[in-house]
This record gives C-alpha cells, sequence and structure tokens, in this order.
C-alpha cells in the first residue's frame, strides 16, 4: 500500500503474508486422506480409489489385475499378552514388509482394517500372485516377532488369501467380486490351518506372459 506526507506519496510499503504454514498443513491434510497413520501405508479409502482404477486400466487393457488379503493370525490373544503398543509395533513390521514388496510404482500395500492388509497387483497372474503372497508369509515369519499363544510356531504369522481378474474378459465380474473373492480365499487359509496362502480357484485362469508379465 502507499503512504503519504503531507499530501505526498512518500512511498510504498510493502505487506507479504507467509503462506508456508498454510502450505504444510494442506500437505499434511492431504496425506492423512490417503494414508494409514500407524503404518504409512495406503489406508483403505486409498486402496478403494485405486482398486476402481486399476479395474478400469485393466479393463480396457484387457489384462489382469490381483489381490492379496493378509491376515494377521490370533492378533486379539497378542495384544491380550504383550498389551497394545507392542501389537502396534507388530503391525509397523509387517507393514515394511508389504512395503518391501511393492516393487512397481503401479503395486500398491494398504492397510484395508484392524490387522488385516491388501496388496493390489495391478498386470499380475495366478502364478505371480501367489508367488509374492508366498514371499509375504515368509517374510513375515522371518521377522520373528514373538507371539507365545500362536502355536506351534511361537511367532506372529499370516494367513492370505489372492486372487486375480481379467476385467475385460471377465464381462460378469467386478471389483468387488475380486475382493469377495480374496476374502474367501483368506478365510480358506484360516479353516485349513493359519500361516499359509490359499488361492482363488475360480479366478486363477492363467494368461500368457505378454498379458499379465509379472
Amino acid at each position: 500500500m502507499t503512504r503519504k506526507v503531507n499530501g505526498e506519496i512518500d512511498g510504498v510499503v510493502a505487506i507479504s503474508r507467509d503462506t508456508t504454514e498454510q502450505k504444510d498443513m494442506e500437505e499434511k491434510l492431504a496425506t492423512l486422506a490417503i494414508e494409514d497413520g500407524l503404518t504409512g501405508l495406503a489406508n483403505r479409502r486409498r486402496f478403494d480409489e485405486r482398486l476402481l482404477e486399476e479395474w478400469g486400466r485393466a479393463y480396457r487393457e484387457r489384462s489382469c489385475l490381483a489381490l492379496l488379503m493378509i491376515d494377521l493370525d490370533h492378533v486379539k490373544a497378542h495384544n491380550d499378552k504383550y498389551g497394545h503398543l507392542a501389537g502396534d509395533e507388530c503391525l509397523r513390521s509387517v507393514a515394511r514388509v508389504l512395503a518391501a514388496e511393492a516393487l512397481r510404482a503401479t503395486d500398491l500395500a494398504a492397510r484395508y482394517g484392524g490387522e488385516e492388509f491388501v496388496m493390489l497387483l495391478p498386470n499380475t497372474d495366478a502364478a505371480g500372485c501367489a508367488r509374492i503372497g508366498e514371499r509375504i508369509r515368509g517374510a513375515i515369519r522371518e521377522a520373528a516377532i514373538p507371539h507365545a499363544q500362536n502355536l506351534p510356531s511361537g511367532i506372529v504369522t499370516a494367513s492370505i488369501g489372492g486372487a486375480i481378474c481379467r476385467p475385460g474378459i471377465e464381462r460378469s465380474a467386478s471389483h468387488i467380486a475380486l475382493v469377495e473373492a480374496a476374502d474367501q480365499a483368506l478365510y480358506a487359509a484360516k479353516d485349513a490351518g493359519r500361516d499359509r496362502l490359499t488361492m482363488a480357484a475360480e479366478t486363477v485362469t492363467l494368461l500368457p506372459a505378454a498379458l499379465c508379465a509379472r
């Protein structure tokens, strides 16, 4: 603004507002909207968004889309014995395993809710989905997180369900059906004794490597 002395312009005073703090706050809020605060993985909202995006991409490209659902075994018993702080650290350890397996920019590891996680794997066939699922299961065991109530191992383990679908070819399929298939496979893994991977047989039709490279 201008300043006058005796009716004449004496100078100009510039007023600027520091917006750095406001921008930082906006960035933090944007991160909170898509990131799980405990694990640093994508949250459920972000997973739902990406699932729709990748479903649309797979439909257009006639490629396949794979999904892993990972659930830690007997978590309530773990929390009861070791406390919730140890439970939180357990979830963070598992999250690091998943983040390490999300090798491509299109892969998404997310916390689905509670002790349940998901891994979205675009352009991945059944063999690739199972291979990644087994690596995750093995890495969680190798972390050797104590869990005395989870016998016979005595460490934290995970049950994993996997499913794939080809949206552009399986016209009756839907993204909801993919989640349900992986979820059913997860419960089949638990019913079979836990600490294992089960693939949803009805969705594991393999595609040529050119269509599902991973």
